[in-house]
């Protein structure tokens, strides 16, 4: 398994002003509600499964695996 640098929501957040562009803007390019992907990058959430686990994966801000059942 590949390991990567986990990211603080201090780290993402500054990624997404580097690149200009919100949080919101993300989610709904990702297909995610976008309350759901602030609070994760917040650090509001435990990410432990579903939406939120595969937002955090997706940013970087914990290891792990998508698995699409």
């Amino acid at each position: 398994m590949k390991t990567q640098k986990v990211l603080t929501p201090q780290e993402v957040r500054n990624d997404f002003t580097r690149c200009g562009i919100s949080v919101s803007a993300w989610a709904k390019k990702h297909g995610f509600n976008r309350n759901l992907a602030n609070a994760v990058v917040r650090g509001d959430c435990k990410c432990l499964y579903g939406d939120a686990h595969k937002i955090a994966v997706m940013l970087s801000m914990k290891q792990g695996e998508i698995v699409e059942e």
